[in-house]
């Protein structure tokens, strides 16, 4: 598969200012409060990972298979062969587990699931909301942390969106610290228009070049749009 997990597609530069996709063997961190765009920005690299190829598994917290493709198709990026054919795995946590069972022991769930984790590419949506009720200090976020190490030891590239707000204490430390990619989005308003920008706080194993500041925005039909004059 060589070094780096693509993210390519004709209608946007994503793929360039971001270093050219994601290094293979790596941990990705994806840091933003609600409302800033995390789900979009993994939507995008998912149908990029895609179309390149590559295989994805995509945990989710907040999104039916329904919600998920008919979110999909209405930014235009078309992932139902993809389903069909194994190579998108979708699965939707809590309508699967039911709304009411407890939460608690959803990491350990997820960890022992083995047939989740045999693509390539691993993303989990939102990461913090799965396990706010698990990860009960530093020790036990080491722990998890390792796991998903063992994923990146074979190659696999481990992508996790986060709310700082949903987690407290000093829980997702070791993830700020030890992850390959760290990036964090900031909403900003100008003039009375919001601003999304991807702000990269670390990008490791990569030989190509990453943009500090990534503009963008997201349009029904199109997508994610590269805010060319906030690419530095």
């Amino acid at each position: 598969m060589g070094d780096i997990y693509k993210l390519q597609i004709a209608r946007d530069d994503l793929h360039d200012q971001l270093g050219q996709g994601l290094p293979t063997g790596t941990i990705t961190l994806i840091e933003g409060a609600k409302g800033s765009g995390k789900s979009a920005v993994l939507q995008r690299m998912i149908f990029g990972f895609l179309s390149n190829c590559h295989t994805v598994t995509c945990i989710s917290t907040e999104l039916t298979v329904k919600d998920f493709i008919d979110q999909m198709y209405c930014l235009d990026y078309p992932i139902a062969s993809w389903i069909l054919s194994g190579k998108l795995k979708f699965v939707p946590v809590y309508p699967l587990m039911g709304s009411s069972r407890s939460r608690k022991d959803f990491l350990g769930m997820l960890m022992s699931s083995r047939e989740l984790f045999t693509s390539d590419v691993i993303i989990i949506d939102t990461f913090s909301s799965l396990v706010n009720n698990s990860l009960h200090g530093e020790e036990n976020s080491i722990n998890v942390l390792g796991f998903f190490k063992k994923l990146a030891g074979m190659n696999k590239s481990v992508v996790i969106s986060v709310d700082p707000g949903e987690v407290e204490g000093e829980a997702l430390s070791p993830f700020e610290s030890d992850s390959h990619v760290y990036l964090s989005l900031v909403v900003s308003q100008v003039g009375g228009m919001i601003s999304r920008s991807i702000m990269v706080k670390r990008f490791a194993n990569t030989q190509f070049r990453v943009s500090p500041m990534i503009g963008f925005r997201i349009e029904p039909n199109v997508g994610m749009v590269i805010e060319i004059t906030s690419v530095v």
